[in-house]
């Protein structure tokens, strides 16, 4: 099983100390309650290769192994890798591997990246980190420290995978927990919740849980689902969005600037919108799902399968 004592270790003379009050009893009790493969995808790593490598994690998240592997090592490798399918954040380009996943997460970093204040040695908190891609990039910006949290066990132990082939790094570390089980820490510099927002109940007691993690001044990066409209049009889907079943409200831009501002954010400002493309969700020999093209109408792909206006994202910047 992954052992979270050094994550403990590594925040306990830090101003996420705190955290310690209450995190250890409650990663005792998820792992309890997690899903029936949680072993056998947490031991994958074990088998990987501790090889000495070159790290990138500026421009994409590679690793070069000093020795280059044989082609049964990277037979190896992969077969081990594709047991934690379906992959969907990435790329990844790991010991000359190159895990094609879903989503083109590194177009998104792109457009959300410009507009960032500096990450130079920043506290991050990343809310539905997924596997961890955005992790190693805020990483190879100057990141302090990285914290990711996500309640999904295969995305834990993918991310595991994936730092095995990075030499260990511990700069980024993964929580399998959901922001509404964090105590107000009021201690990261910088939090980021992307694609996230739309899967709440309650947008905005999501919004007034990230700001209460974050430093006074402090900046939230928020991308999400929107749609076109004025200050009041929220869209809630009647049952399914693009085949998501929890998907329950997707406000215009002005509409999301004006939760944002009730709930006590400062200086809010939309830096990006951008409809989401074929080319960014697609399907890929490491996903056995469905993808984007699957979720909109075959005959007009500016609607869902449903009817709805199609996947568009937007990226808010506010500050505590």
């Amino acid at each position: 099983m992954i052992d979270f004592r050094p994550f403990y270790q590594q925040i306990a003379t830090t101003p996420l100390s705190a955290w310690l009050e209450t995190l250890p009893l409650q990663l005792k009790q998820w792992e309890k309650s997690t899903h029936s493969d949680y072993a056998k995808w947490a031991k994958v790593a074990d088998f990987l290769p501790n090889s000495t490598a070159c790290i990138n994690l500026k421009d994409k998240v590679e690793s070069i192994p000093v020795q280059p592997l044989s082609e049964g090592e990277t037979k190896q490798i992969v077969h081990h890798l594709k047991q934690l399918m379906p992959w969907r954040k990435g790329p990844y380009h790991l010991h000359g591997i190159h895990i094609d996943t879903e989503w083109r997460s590194d177009f998104k970093w792109d457009r959300v990246l410009p507009h960032l204040a500096s990450l130079e040695n920043r506290t991050i908190l990343d809310v539905g980190c997924g596997s961890g891609y955005h992790m190693w990039r805020m990483v190879g910006e100057g990141a302090k420290m990285v914290v990711g949290i996500d309640p999904t066990e295969l995305f834990l132990c993918q991310f595991e995978a994936v730092r095995k082939l990075l030499g260990n790094d511990r700069r980024a570390n993964l929580i399998p927990l959901g922001i509404e089980q964090m105590q107000p820490l009021a201690a990261f510099d910088t939090v980021f919740s992307m694609g996230v927002l739309y899967h709440r109940k309650s947008p905005l007691d999501h919004l007034s849980q990230l700001k209460a993690q974050l430093v006074k001044g402090g900046e939230l990066v928020l991308e999400t689902l929107v749609i076109d409209g004025d200050l009041n049009d929220v869209l809630v889907p009647a049952n399914r969005y693009a085949k998501m079943k929890n998907v329950y409200f997707i406000p215009s831009v002005k509409a999301l600037i004006n939760w944002l501002e009730k709930v006590g954010f400062k200086n809010v400002r939309c830096v990006d919108e951008a409809v989401t493309t074929l080319e960014e969700q697609r399907k890929t020999d490491w996903l056995e799902n469905e993808s984007l093209v699957d979720f909109l109408d075959p005959n007009d792909h500016s609607k869902t399968i449903e009817g709805y206006p199609a996947p568009k994202r937007a990226v808010i910047l506010a500050n505590a």
